[in-house]
C-alpha cells in the first residue's frame, strides 16, 4: 500500500494513493481536521501544519497496513527548510489558540510578541524561561517605552506560549518593571463637529461613518456586518463576534432605515452581478461553510459594506469580495476631519466615544450604555463619565470676576 504526499501551495499538501485504497486507508484521511477532496484532480487536500501532519501519519500508522520499520509513507513535498524548534512551536500556538477560539488578530498580535522573544535569545545557550521574560518584559517598559497595555499583551503572549507550548508555569514575575498606565480622557467630537465630518464625507463610507456614531460599533464590528445583522422591523443590529468573541445588539437608527435599504439594494445588484459571473460567495464563520456549502453564495451572508473590486487568485483564477477595507474608511474620516477643519486628534473610533459620551449626557444611565458598547466591566464605561461633571468647563474663572 503506497501513500504519496506532495505540495500543493501554500496551505495544503496533497494526498494521492497511486495504487488503490480501502476503507481504513480512507477514513484516516477523512478523520483529519479541514481536509478536502478535489474530484478532478482525484486527490485530497490536508492543511499544511505539523499538527496535521501527526494526525495523518498516526492514522495512517492505526491502519495496521504499514511496516513501521520500512518507508510508510513516500513524501515529496516541496523542498521547504526543516521546522525549526521555533517554527514548529509557533505553529503549535497557533494550533491552540485556535482551538480556544481567539481571534485572529490576537493569534497574530501572541505570535509576534513570541517570534520577537524567543529571536531575542536565539544565541542563548541556557534554557530560557522566568528570568528571560523578567528581562524582555522590562526592556519593553524601560528602552522601548511601550505602554503599559502593550507590555501587558506581550506578557499574555510568553505565558500562554510557556503555559501551553512549554507546558512551563512561570509565577515568579515580580521583578517586573511594568509601563505605568496612565488614566486618558478620550478624544470626543460634539454634536456639530459630527454633522461637519460626516457631511464632509460621501457614498457608503458616509453612510458607514453615520453608523459608527449612531451605533457605537468598532470599526471591525461595522465592516463585518453581513445583511442578515440587520433586523429593520425589531429596530436593531446585531454585532456578531464582538471584542471577545461576544455577540450583542445595538439600536438601528430609524432616520438611517430608507438610506440603508436603498445602499442593500445597490449591493444586491453587486451580488447578482457576481454570481453571474459565476461567483458570488462570501467566506462563512466558523464551520458554517462545511455544514451548508452553498451558503456563501445567499444574499443574506453578503457583507453590508462589500469591496468594489472583486479579488482574484492569479494561480487558480478564483475570485471573490470580501468587505470594504478598514484603511479606506479610515482614511476617508481622516480627510473628513481636515476638510471640517477640526483641530482635534481624531479617527474613526471617536465616533464611538462620542456616542457613549452623547448618550450620557443625554440621561441614559451608564449601564445602559455599557451594554451597547459591549463593555466586559463598567469601570471600562466611566471613562465617559467625565461629561457628567462639570469639571473645569463649569468653573468660572476669577479673572472673568473681576
Amino acid at each position: 500500500m503506497d501513500v504519496l504526499i506532495n505540495s500543493y501551495d501554500n496551505h495544503y499538501f496533497s494526498v494521492q494513493f497511486p495504487y488503490g485504497f480501502n476503507q481504513a486507508i480512507l477514513d484516516s484521511v477523512r478523520k483529519v481536521p479541514q481536509r478536502k477532496w478535489l474530484n478532478e484532480e482525484k486527490l485530497w487536500l490536508i492543511p499544511d501544519n505539523q499538527q496535521s501532519v501527526e494526525i495523518l501519519l498516526q492514522n495512517l500508522y492505526e491502519t495496521g497496513l504499514f511496516n513501521v520499520e520500512e518507508e510508510i509513507v513516500q513524501s515529496v513535498i516541496s523542498e521547504k527548510p526543516p521546522q525549526t524548534e521555533l517554527t514548529a512551536g509557533i505553529i503549535k500556538m497557533k494550533d491552540l489558540l485556535k482551538a480556544r477560539h481567539y481571534s485572529q488578530r490576537t493569534i497574530e498580535c501572541y505570535e509576534r510578541w513570541v517570534k520577537d522573544f524567543l529571536n531575542t535569545y536565539a544565541d542563548y545557550k541556557e534554557e530560557i524561561g522566568q528570568k528571560e521574560i523578567n528581562a524582555f518584559l522590562t526592556r519593553l517598559a524601560v528602552k522601548a517605552k511601550v505602554s503599559a497595555s502593550t507590555q501587558n499583551q506581550a506578557l499574555a503572549a510568553l505565558l500562554f506560549y510557556f503555559r501551553f507550548v512549554k507546558c512551563d508555569n512561570p509565577n515568579d514575575l515580580q521583578s517586573v518593571i511594568r509601563a505605568k498606565k496612565k488614566p486618558r480622557i478620550p478624544v470626543v467630537f460634539s454634536r456639530q463637529e459630527v454633522r461637519d465630518v460626516i457631511s464632509h464625507m460621501s457614498g457608503s463610507k458616509q453612510l458607514a461613518a453615520k453608523l459608527l456614531y449612531g451605533t457605537g460599533m468598532r470599526l471591525n464590528e461595522l465592516l463585518h456586518l453581513r445583511i442578515l445583522d440587520l433586523d429593520f422591523d425589531r429596530g436593531e443590529i446585531i454585532v456578531r463576534y464582538g471584542k471577545g468573541s461576544k455577540d450583542r445588539h445595538v439600536m438601528l437608527p430609524q432616520s438611517l432605515v430608507p438610506e440603508l435599504k436603498q445602499h442593500i439594494q445597490k449591493v444586491k445588484k453587486i451580488h447578482e452581478q457576481d454570481l453571474r459571473d459565476g461567483w458570488g460567495s462570501v467566506p462563512l464563520p466558523g464551520g458554517l461553510a462545511q455544514k451548508y456549502p452553498d451558503a456563501g453564495k445567499e444574499f443574506k451572508w453578503q457583507w453590508l459594506f462589500p469591496q468594489k473590486n472583486r479579488w482574484k487568485n492569479e494561480q487558480t483564477g478564483e475570485q471573490g469580495r470580501w468587505h470594504l477595507d478598514e484603511t479606506l474608511l479610515q482614511r476617508a474620516v481622516k480627510q473628513a476631519i481636515l476638510e471640517a477643519g477640526i483641530n482635534k486628534n481624531a479617527s474613526c473610533h471617536t465616533f464611538r466615544h462620542s456616542f457613549a459620551t452623547h448618550l450620557l449626557e443625554n440621561g441614559y444611565d451608564i449601564r445602559t450604555v455599557q451594554e451597547l458598547l459591549g463593555h466586559n466591566d463598567v469601570k471600562t464605561t466611566q471613562i465617559y463619565t467625565h461629561v457628567l461633571n462639570k469639571g473645569a468647563n463649569g468653573v468660572v474663572s476669577p479673572l472673568d470676576r473681576m
